[in-house]
């Protein structure tokens, strides 16, 4: 679904990718890790426009992403969460969900003006939709509560709804479980595997090294800027020069 070839970024003297290359299949979960600094987030903002790449070609069911615009690769069916969480803390958790289905409401401008009967159907589909959206992540029971009002956990789940509901084929998560604690972890594993069974194709990149081995089917390992390793959960794992370059040493990355 995914292809990223020898894909470079430098901006201007800093290499930050170098010949980047990895691919995503279809209906899996893809794990990228990687020390701080090593170019994830970077990765992650090249394949939704953010930033253009230097070298290197893109490519997301066999059409080339590195000359369409951001708005443009969202309706193409990649959406994507943040490292730090961007809701709308002042509108109900309903509210935050419908606005990312905008480019999906057909009504135009006469007929939010007028009220005129096909915004009113469109709205109501589209309320009907987030509520199904929110009962997918559990949060459906505060729909109508305050986005501020959540816990933590509780608004990365939300962010979660609000990406879906751009209805996308690939979802990036920008390391999802970053501040939670255990119990939060494993609740979001079980909402990640929940969307996947859904029809999702997911890739994350996360520091926390088990959510990781435990989730995710294939890991691409990343290291100033360049892929180290590639493979299985199994085969990253006992991999010599990921453990040197992140893991540390073997009894501790994995005790």
């Amino acid at each position: 679904m995914l292809q990223l070839t020898a894909i470079s970024k430098n901006f201007g003297g800093l290499h930050v990718l170098q010949d980047v290359s990895f691919n995503v299949a279809q209906g899996s979960i893809f794990g990228l890790i990687g020390p701080n600094g090593a170019g994830k987030t970077t990765i992650i903002n090249l394949i939704t426009g953010l930033l253009r790449p230097s070298n290197g070609d893109i490519r997301f069911n066999g059409q080339d992403l590195t000359s369409v615009q951001p708005h443009q690769i969202t309706k193409l069916g990649i959406a994507r969460t943040f490292q730090n969480i961007r809701i709308f803390k002042e509108m109900s958790l309903l509210e935050n969900v419908v606005v990312g289905m905008h480019d999906h409401l057909n009504y135009g401008v006469a007929g939010i003006l007028l009220n005129l009967g096909s915004f009113k159907a469109a709205e109501a589909r589209a309320r009907e939709r987030a509520m199904e959206l929110l009962s997918w992540v559990r949060l459906d029971h505060k729909a109508q509560m305050l986005a501020d009002n959540l816990s933590y956990g509780e608004q990365r789940k939300l962010e979660f709804a609000r990406a879906l509901a751009t209805e996308p084929k690939l979802l990036l998560l920008d390391e999802p479980v970053a501040g939670m604690n255990p119990a939060e972890k494993t609740e979001l594993m079980a909402e990640i595997v929940n969307i996947k069974q859904r029809g999702f194709t997911i890739f994350m990149i996360e520091h926390d090294m088990r959510f990781v081995m435990e989730l995710c089917e294939k890991i691409a390992v990343l290291n100033f800027g360049k892929i180290i390793a590639e493979g299985s959960p199994a085969e990253i794992r006992s991999n010599p020069d990921v453990i040197e370059a992140y893991l540390g040493k073997e009894d501790e990355a994995w005790a």
